[in-house]
């Protein structure tokens, strides 16, 4: 039951950045411009949870990803609680990736056998 779970975290992650990076990117980029991040940070970082989120499905068949993976998202997840909070943003911007946090960190722990 508990690797089900783990599995639906892992797609509901993969398609919230997936999404967030492909099809909101406007949103992506009014944030990075209030964060004072440069395009090559913006770019670093949307490629990068590309490939995490990328490794998270790939890790639905091959588990050895999934650590690295989630360990990477919560990381990055955790990075931009730390933005949205110096920015002073309302709670309704800082919701999303506080869920994907919480997710990651629960996908790295299942996945490591500690949960």
């Amino acid at each position: 039951m508990l690797d089900t779970i783990t599995i639906i975290a892992q797609i509901a992650v993969a398609v919230s950045v997936a999404f967030v990076w492909i099809l909101r990117m406007h949103n992506v980029e009014k944030e990075f411009n209030q964060f004072g991040l440069s395009l090559k940070v913006r770019s670093f970082v949307g490629f990068s949870k590309t490939v995490l989120a990328a490794l998270l499905v790939v890790g639905i068949w091959y588990p050895e990803f999934v650590i690295y993976a989630s360990v990477g998202m919560a990381f990055f997840m955790l990075a931009a609680q730390y933005f949205h909070w110096n920015a002073g943003n309302p709670l309704q911007q800082k919701l999303p990736s506080f869920i994907l946090l919480i997710l990651s960190v629960f996908i790295a722990l299942s996945s490591s056998g500690i949960i």
